[in-house]
């Protein structure tokens, strides 16, 4: 794998928490809504379903090369999924250090339903080692925090319990780590009335979570989503910087000053499962090599459009060269900044 060409990095590590797990995937027959006491057929399909946390490292560890120390706090089980996910965490070369097998508990897994259109939906079990993540799991992890501080990133992103989350956001506070998070459209609420994005120098969002948190369950205008949602959080935070994703509909980047909206290159689609993840470590990608948020936008876009090109939710074949060549492939207009870093080795 080649990692971004970087001649000076803005951070040397970064410690996050989230879910790591596994599922399968299930195309089922006929488009009907599923009932709840209907039996239908179908059959399991060639696609590996990854967690958030372990996408989000994975590109991360990936793009920023063996030099950048990437520190996940999470649980597996002592299962044959769990074996096989920290396989291929080491395989990568993130560091376990602060990753446990739980003995009594199941990996967390999820049975993703997908209709005949591609659309669906999953189902994700809530007694998975990974909802055993706890505030003191967390604060094992402080010399880490301290030694690294300032050249550092947290990450706190869903799928282990929002307190252990919350600890790790107070620790990156304490240490002056830069903090990045994402919480689910059910967590907004709780976010917003417990002023949680205080503790957050860049939220992570999709279209769906940013109308949740202004208290709306349907509009139809996306720019207007984007605006009232921007006007809501930094009513909390006026220092916070925001990403909201949408698909193939683009993403919008909030800087604490400047809003941007970027299109995607077309591509043939395979699966859309991760690509919010992928867009997430594209931008952790783009800030740690010292691009403009605007720039990291455009890394973070390649990223993602390269990661909807695979059946997995991890697509193994990104790297710099893959990206650079899905940048000339679809004529997408990068920065000078952004063709710096994925140029061809001299």
């Amino acid at each position: 794998m080649e990692p971004l060409h970087i001649s000076h990095r803005k951070y040397d590590a970064m410690i996050g928490t989230g879910g790591v797990g596994a599922g399968i995937f299930f195309t089922l027959n006929g488009m009907h809504t599923l009932g709840r006491e209907e039996s239908r057929s179908g059959h399991i399909i060639d696609r590996k379903d990854y967690c958030k946390l372990h996408i989000v490292s994975h590109y991360v560890k990936t793009l920023m090369g063996s030099s950048f120390e990437v520190f996940p706090i999470a649980k597996v089980g002592n299962d044959d999924v769990g074996r096989n996910l920290m396989s291929e965490i080491e395989e990568i070369g993130l560091n376990t250090n602060y990753m446990d097998t739980c003995i009594n508990e199941k990996t967390l897994f999820s049975f993703c339903f997908i209709y005949p259109d591609g659309s669906g939906g999953n189902l994700t079990t809530d007694d998975s080692a990974s909802s055993m993540i706890t505030p003191e799991d967390i604060a094992k992890a402080e010399e880490t925090f301290k030694h690294y501080g300032i050249r550092c990133i947290g990450l706190a992103v869903p799928e282990v319990p929002l307190n252990a989350r919350i600890r790790l956001l107070d620790l990156a506070t304490q240490f002056q780590l830069y903090r990045i998070a994402s919480f689910t459209s059910d967590e907004m609420d709780e976010v917003r009335n417990k002023g949680i994005l205080k503790k957050v120098d860049l939220l992570a969002i999709n279209l769906d979570e940013a109308l949740r948190f202004t208290g709306v369950f349907k509009e139809d205008n996306a720019e207007k989503i984007v605006n009232d949602a921007i006007e809501s959080l930094t009513m909390i935070n006026s220092d916070l910087s925001v990403t909201i994703t949408s698909g193939n509909t683009g993403s919008w980047t909030w800087d604490s000053s400047n809003l941007n909206y970027q299109t995607v290159p077309e591509v043939e689609l395979v699966s859309t499962a991760g690509a919010g993840d992928a867009f997430l470590a594209g931008m952790i990608a783009g800030i740690t090599a010292g691009l403009k948020f605007n720039e990291a936008q455009e890394l973070a876009t390649l990223v993602a459009t390269l990661s909807v090109t695979s059946p997995h939710t991890i697509n193994k074949g990104i790297d710099r060269v893959a990206l650079r060549q899905l940048a000339n492939k679809t004529n997408y207009p990068i920065s000078e900044s952004v063709t710096m870093i994925l140029s061809p080795t001299n």
